[in-house]
């Protein structure tokens, strides 16, 4: 029996290696031949560096960078050394979980450390960057990102403007004299599943300002600058569309790869695929397994666990998910290429008892281990 395990982190919990090595131990608890391939899985939120680095045979880096408030953080991130690409995740460098509740304030908070990663990595020899911009705790249109990298930010006196989305408003002159030279040579790929325009009633300050502690004042004044800003990108370069679904994300850090870094957009889940050759895998295989730490609903919306059962389904396969819990509505997953799911919860415990990793390694390895046990006695 031939199987591959793709199962996407339990965040807070397993890491997606993790999860798949304690299902594999489950399968060999009663298939002891069991040929079984772990795959890494992210969807280009939480984890996607780890999983995509060390799926790939990479090394993990740190690097320490000016974080979301100007205070120094150390950020981690991937190379792949085979093929000269970086893996970085924005919110190791700008993201909402490094600010406070009471710190939240998109007027100042700033992705300057996001430019000095790619800087990192592009000293480091990498020319290839794969990033995923979730999770950000910024509004600056990517201008933080792009000082960092060499471009003029700057004001009606020629200086730079300050950190955050305030110095959009002090923006009056964009320059590109400085840039890395290195930048010409790189690609970026960038995990993206949102449509959000840069601006209006959908944009990145309306829908996403709330969470990043913007008033209503404050949203109306965001939307206002990162018009403007458009407007002055384009004069200088001519590809930039305000209105194109996507550049909104991470406060509008999508608008600024694909006006200024020649980036593209991509679904996170199939850059994954891609990266990872899991079809390869799946395509020798009689069975998959996936999984994430809840399914439910929104799973089908995109979710790394449905991008592993369709790619599955085309070769026929069944697939079996599992999971830290299961909402109603994950019904819907049945539909979607999931054959079967399973929750791994085997006892009534607190939230802090499920999400300990020795906790969650041992109900997944013996939830996986009773499903195959069917699996033996039905195929018998």
């Amino acid at each position: 029996m031939k199987i591959v395990i793709a199962i996407d982190s339990f965040k807070g919990s397993m890491s997606s290696l993790q999860a798949g090595q304690s299902a594999a131990e489950g399968i060999k608890r009663v298939y002891k031949d069991a040929q079984i391939e772990v795959r890494p899985l992210a969807d280009g939120g939480e984890g996607t560096a780890e999983a995509l680095t060390l799926g790939c045979g990479g090394e993990l880096q740190k690097v320490e960078v000016t974080g979301p408030l100007g205070k120094k953080v150390m950020c981690e991130y991937g190379i792949v050394h085979e093929t000269g690409t970086a893996i970085i995740e924005m919110s190791g460098a700008a993201g909402i979980t490094l600010v406070t509740a009471s710190e939240r304030n998109p007027l100042h908070t700033t992705t300057y450390g996001v430019g000095e990663v790619i800087k990192d990595a592009i000293q480091k020899g990498c020319r290839r960057f794969i990033v995923g911009i979730g999770g950000s705790a910024t509004n600056d249109g990517g201008i933080g990102m792009l000082q960092a990298l060499g471009f003029g930010m700057l004001n009606e006196n020629g200086e730079s403007v300050v950190f955050g989305a305030k110095g959009l408003e002090e923006l009056r002159f964009i320059t590109d004299e400085n840039v890395m030279k290195e930048l010409k040579e790189c690609s970026f790929k960038i995990a993206c599943d949102v449509t959000n325009p840069l601006c209006g009633e959908e944009g990145c300050s309306a829908i996403y300002g709330p969470q990043k502690g913007a008033t209503p004042e404050m949203i109306t004044q965001m939307d206002r600058w990162l018009k403007d800003y458009a407007v002055l990108a384009k004069e200088k370069f001519p590809v930039a569309d305000m209105n194109k679904a996507g550049v909104g994300a991470a406060g509008g850090l999508g608008f600024a790869f694909l006006t200024f870094l020649n980036g593209t957009l991509e679904s996170g889940i199939n850059i994954v695929l891609d990266e990872t050759k899991l079809e390869k895998y799946i395509a020798a295989a009689d069975m998959v397994i996936t999984g994430e730490g809840r399914l439910d609903g929104q799973t089908v919306m995109g979710k790394a666990p449905i991008g592993v059962a369709k790619l599955a389904k085309q070769y026929n396969l069944p697939v079996f998910g599992f999971s830290g819990c299961v909402a109603k509505d994950a019904i819907a997953c049945n539909e979607e290429g999931i054959d079967a799911f399973f929750p791994v919860l085997r006892s009534v415990v607190t939230l802090e008892e499920a999400m300990a990793v020795e906790n969650a390694v041992t109900n997944m390895a013996d939830t996986v281990e009773q499903v195959f046990r069917v699996i033996q006695t039905v195929k018998a």
